[in-house]
């Protein structure tokens, strides 16, 4: 086998650049004035080291110790990623014990890093994963002083967590947020941290990228930097080059435990309302719509004769909440709120979460193709999240039932044999599918025995007739598509769209 090519050194370097300079037969004076225009067109920091001076003392470093260990010696808690996010593999080797990465120091510890944003209150801004379950959280300065720390809220939806300490007399250094939506690619950036335990740890790159989704939380929208970020950086602070906080580091994907350039950081525009509340009220608290949401796809669009694939499609309405009683109906299409466009299930999420609970909201929808406004006075999203709802168990009947096949699906009229056998709740109503061809479009969408089938093309259907009708229907119209609306056993609906052809 061949040996690997050395790298050239610098004095390798300059021999070929005369070299080629010399066959290119370059006057010296022109050489030297394009580097000279080279150099002054330079749009990088020449050095960050007054800047830096400014910012050290209000990063901080956060050691925790707990009880029980997350699972390992040092680890700390990974980020809950949805089960079929892309980004497991990355994820799981960077915040989990394995060969692949190096461990945090001291059995069932953890590091990370945070900022302080209010020197009088001793206020500190980290990532929740860095103090979850903590016994004691230990903040250490840059001077090697520390602080016992009080936990004064957290929220799991954004990975953000604030700290409080005493100081006493000291007088500590405090930074503040900046405007993270006035950033664009390549703008430079500047990340100080804990990286594997090394405090007061300063890297800078640019701005990769914006509004990453990883899947990590329902308002996902991170900045993306390839400003080194490791292990033990989490919590910590994300600069512009006004020393100005846009983003709080939070995570990495990396197959080797370090950092290969790519990190994401939470912008401060979606940090500074939650930890407001987190201050003010030790939780947050979101507005809530009371609605159940799903993306508009081509196949919706198409279904609903929309013009493009844009918005947002409630597939449900939540009862007992903001929208009941008509205000908003399954099978509308939020195309605005609060005089906002809304393009995705993302952007209306985080609009309504941002929204203050109580407030008066304007919501602009598509209702069987005309445009509507109305207006909804927005619920807590805590308080729903937390209600339980009871169900009743359904009675025993026996009658037999009619059946249709359509679209790869058998379908039979609704009893109470059914109802019982496939443990459907007493108030869904529509027409079961008891069956589903493995290889038809309706698997393929994940229609599955048990579903029912509450409207087609917005039209309510209760018998296997009335579905071979509206079917038979559509395709009269020229439609390709179908859109159905399914209930679960436990009575969530979705939207599904079946190709008829």
């Amino acid at each position: 086998m061949a040996s690997p090519r050395p790298f050239h050194t610098t004095s390798q370097f300059f021999m070929i650049a005369g070299l080629t300079a010399g066959l290119l037969s370059w006057p010296a004076p022109a050489i030297a004035q394009q580097q000279g225009d080279a150099v002054a067109g330079t749009r990088g920091p020449e050095s960050v080291a007054d800047m830096a001076e400014q910012l050290l003392d209000a990063v901080v470093n956060i050691s925790t110790t707990q009880g029980a260990p997350f699972g390992g010696p040092g680890q700390i808690p990974a980020p809950q990623l949805p089960e079929d996010s892309p980004f497991h593999e990355y994820f799981d080797d960077f915040f989990q014990d394995g060969d692949r990465g190096p461990q945090m120091p001291g059995p069932g510890s953890s590091l990370g890093s945070g900022f302080i944003i209010d020197a009088d209150e001793g206020i500190i801004v980290t990532n929740n994963h860095v103090i979850t379950e903590a016994d004691e959280i230990v903040v250490n300065m840059a001077d090697g002083s520390t602080y016992n720390a009080e936990l004064v809220g957290t929220d799991t939806k954004t990975d953000l967590a604030v700290l409080k300490i005493d100081a006493g007399e000291r007088t500590l250094k405090e930074v503040s947020f900046g405007d993270s939506d006035a950033l664009r690619i390549g703008d430079w950036v500047m990340a100080i941290g804990n990286p594997f335990g090394f405090g007061g740890s300063l890297t800078v790159g640019i701005v990769s990228a914006r509004n990453r989704q990883i899947g990590s939380g329902p308002y996902d929208d991170y900045i993306q930097t390839d400003a080194a970020i490791n292990r033990g950086n989490s919590g910590g602070p994300l600069f512009n080059m006004d020393g100005e906080v846009i983003g709080i580091n939070t995570a990495i994907i990396s197959p080797t435990g370090g950092s290969i350039g790519i990190g994401f950081a939470i912008p401060s525009e979606l940090a500074v309302n939650v930890v407001d509340q987190l201050r003010e009220h030790g939780e947050t608290r979101r507005g809530w719509l009371g609605v159940r949401i799903q993306p508009v796809s081509e196949e919706v669009a198409e279904s609903l004769g929309l013009d493009e694939a844009a918005g947002v499609l409630i597939s449900g309405v939540e009862e007992g909440g903001p929208a009941e009683g008509g205000l908003l109906e399954a099978g509308d299409v939020i195309i605005g709120f609060e005089g906002r466009k809304i393009e995705d299930v993302r952007e209306l999420s985080r609009a309504v979460a941002e929204s203050p609970v109580g407030a008066e909201v304007s919501v602009d929808i598509l209702r069987d193709g005309e445009s509507e406004t109305v207006n909804i006075t927005l619920g807590r999203l805590e308080e729903a999240e937390s209600a339980s709802v009871e169900q009743d168990e359904p009675d025993e009947g026996a009658s037999p039932a009619a059946a249709a096949e359509v679209l790869g699906m058998t379908l039979q009229e609704l009893d109470e044999t059914l109802r019982t056998e496939f443990g459907l709740a007493e108030d869904i109503n529509g027409v079961l599918v008891s069956e589903v061809d493995a290889s038809s479009a309706a698997a393929a969408e994940g229609v599955q025995p048990g579903d029912v089938i509450i409207e087609i093309a917005q039209t309510s259907v209760s018998t296997p007739q009335q579905v071979l009708d509206q079917i038979s229907a559509l395709k009269t119209q020229g439609r390709r598509n179908a859109l159905i609306m399914l209930a679960t056993e436990t009575g969530d609906l979705r939207f599904v769209t079946l190709r008829m052809d």
